[in-house]
């Protein structure tokens, strides 16, 4: 049924410097999807947070907070849990440390306590975060922020093997079950839709996209993405800000 799909990061990719999709990425988007190419979101977010995007580009397809959450044509297809004895160790363990956690789940999320980096972080998200320390107990979480600048290696080593570490950015950690990321996220979509044997191309920037990269036959950089990205990539366009997405494509012969 499609020629080819494109998976898009959102932050710093899709989106421009004001979290919006530029009208070229649209207009691109919907030619795409004349042409039976699948458009697919592949984000660090979660499918609460991006419905705007999903109205204004058509898109139904998303691999969600990083690979946690799977939905194809609007139906989803997986969803990973945090059980709650890891919740329950995670949220002790960045307590004595002082960082607090944002719980996600598909419809909300709650913070277990806030500081400076939580307000900057979801000011720049536009999203207005609620403090419910107790919340987590009484929802299915399948995806965490850890907040901190400079303990990454304390977090991966202390749940090796439990949970998946990977930095968001400067404020905050990405966490997820363990395997699960954009590239097991992708191989779950291609796999329960039957996909498997469409030519597959990705757009991304941040380190959150080095194993999407892996996964898809095409990965493009960002002209602003990490240099770890650029190296990954079969073509670096432009930024994010200056139609990157739309030269990606004609690059490809995706568009015109």
């Amino acid at each position: 049924m499609y020629q080819a799909i494109v998976f898009f990061d959102l932050d710093s990719t899709l989106f421009d410097d004001h979290k919006n999709v530029l009208p070229a990425s649209i207009a691109a988007i919907h030619e795409m999807q004349q042409h039976h190419i699948l458009p697919v979101i592949a984000t660090g977010r979660n499918i609460f947070e991006i419905q705007y995007v999903l109205d204004a580009t058509g898109i139904d397809s998303v691999v969600g907070a990083n690979g946690s959450y799977v939905q194809f044509e609007g139906k989803r297809l997986t969803a990973s849990i945090i059980d709650q004895p890891t919740l329950d160790a995670i949220t002790a363990f960045a307590n004595a440390h002082h960082d607090p956690l944002a719980y996600y789940n598909r419809a909300g999320f709650r913070l277990s306590q806030a500081n400076a980096d939580t307000t900057e972080n979801f000011q720049l998200l536009r999203l207005n975060p609620v403090v419910d320390p107790e919340w987590y107990h009484h929802q299915e979480i399948n995806f965490i922020n850890v907040f901190n600048r400079d303990k990454d290696q304390l977090y991966h080593d202390e749940f090796a093997g439990q949970l998946d570490l990977v930095r968001n950015n400067p404020r905050c950690l990405d966490t997820m079950v363990h395997g699960v990321s954009k590239q097991s996220g992708i191989q779950a979509l291609l796999t329960n839709a039957g996909l498997q044997d469409v030519k597959t191309y990705a757009f991304g920037d941040g380190y959150n996209d080095l194993q999407m990269f892996d996964e898809v036959d095409v990965p493009i950089a960002m002209g602003n993405g990490v240099p770890e990205a650029k190296a990954k990539a079969a073509y670096v366009t432009t930024s994010n800000t200056t139609d990157g997405i739309v030269h990606g494509l004609r690059h490809f012969g995706l568009i015109r």
